[in-house]
């Protein structure tokens, strides 16, 4: 079990395997990264043999940027018969812990979607005999994954439920609220399942609370605060939505984002603004110095090379200085799936 897989967006798959091969030389484990430029996966591949396992156990997934899933797995298997895919797999799947459910899926690109079909008609009798193999368990504390990369090759590993993503291939499926003035108020909803755990929820982002959007318009954003129960300085030059306006929880004042300074303590800011990574880092710096808020959902637009390490800079950036000021801090970066050229951040002083 040498090898790990890890989804990831098509485009960004040099960003992916250079954060786990740093991440796993942390923890120990030493190997490589395959990659495929636009495959939208990375498989890492450890020197030592249990390597893959052992950096899925120490290194927790929250933690990856880069990565939408991961599993641990081994080496794709070949040269599957078109008549007869089951069994071969189901004699890999020996070779792992007994999980608790399947997940069959593809890689997010076109060819990845192509093969949507096949998994999907592959699932009832591929299930049926992991179950006569007694290979599923709903008390196991693992997940059995597959993905088929062509019609006749595919690679099958398991990951541990408690660490990868809750969806599969790590696209979070959510739904457009019609009443939601653009597409971007899904990025916040992800961001918010992502960085906060369910059962927080109701006191983190409870009725009530004050936030600031700053770029909000139209308002997307600024939808999903509205829906929360909380009212929102909404700050921007251009026009918000009318009925958001209307639900008497919005205030939109006209100004730069980055000049805005709160009057009083807030409990939210979030921050859409497409600007230099410095730039944000700065201002998200200022305000968390200045006491303006206590937690924060922020994006950072990636320069074209070295995205990687310019989310390090920041992220190093705004600890060091916060810490200095006093504050004890955490910090996560992801990028989600209703991101692009983009990450997501969240920052929360203690």
């Amino acid at each position: 079990m040498n090898h790990l897989f890890l989804h990831c967006r098509a485009g960004f798959e040099k960003e992916c395997a250079a954060e786990i091969t740093d991440l796993a030389a942390e923890a120990g484990v030493y190997g490589y990264s395959k990659t495929k430029d636009n495959s939208a996966y990375v498989v890492f591949i450890s020197h030592d043999p249990k390597g893959a396992m052992q950096v899925h156990e120490q290194i927790r997934f929250r933690k990856l940027i880069f990565a939408r899933q991961w599993f641990v797995t081994q080496a794709p298997i070949s040269n599957l018969p078109v008549n007869d895919r089951v069994t071969p797999l189901v004699a890999a799947a020996e070779t792992f812990p007994v999980a608790r459910e399947l997940l069959i899926e593809t890689v997010d690109t076109n060819d990845g979607k192509e093969l949507s079909g096949l998994s999907k008609k592959f699932a009832a009798p591929f299930s049926n005999a992991l179950k006569k193999s007694q290979l599923l368990n709903p008390k196991s504390p693992w997940r059995l994954h597959l993905v088929f990369i062509t019609g006749t090759e595919a690679y099958i590993g398991v990951s541990l439920y408690s660490n990868s993503s809750q969806w599969p291939m790590g696209i979070a499926r959510l739904r457009l609220p019609k009443e939601a003035p653009s597409r971007a108020t899904l990025k916040l909803e992800e961001a918010w399942h992502h960085f906060i755990p369910a059962a927080d929820w109701d006191t983190r982002l409870a009725s009530g609370m004050r936030a600031v959007d700053l770029g909000a318009a139209p308002g997307g954003w600024t939808w999903q605060l509205v829906q929360r129960g909380m009212y929102v300085e909404a700050v921007d030059n251009g026009p918000m939505d009318k009925n958001l306006l209307e639900t008497g929880q919005v205030l939109h004042i006209l100004t730069d984002g980055f000049l805005y300074e709160p009057k009083k303590k807030v409990d939210w800011l979030v921050c859409d603004i497409v600007d230099k990574p410095a730039r944000v880092t700065s201002m998200i710096i200022r305000w968390f110095g200045k006491g303006y808020c206590r937690e924060a959902v922020f994006n950072l637009k990636l320069p074209m090379k070295q995205r990687y390490l310019e989310v390090k800079k920041c992220e190093e950036r705004i600890l060091k200085e916060l810490s200095s000021l006093g504050f004890d801090a955490s910090i996560q970066f992801k990028q989600l799936y209703h991101d692009r050229e983009e990450v997501t951040g969240h920052l929360r002083v203690y």
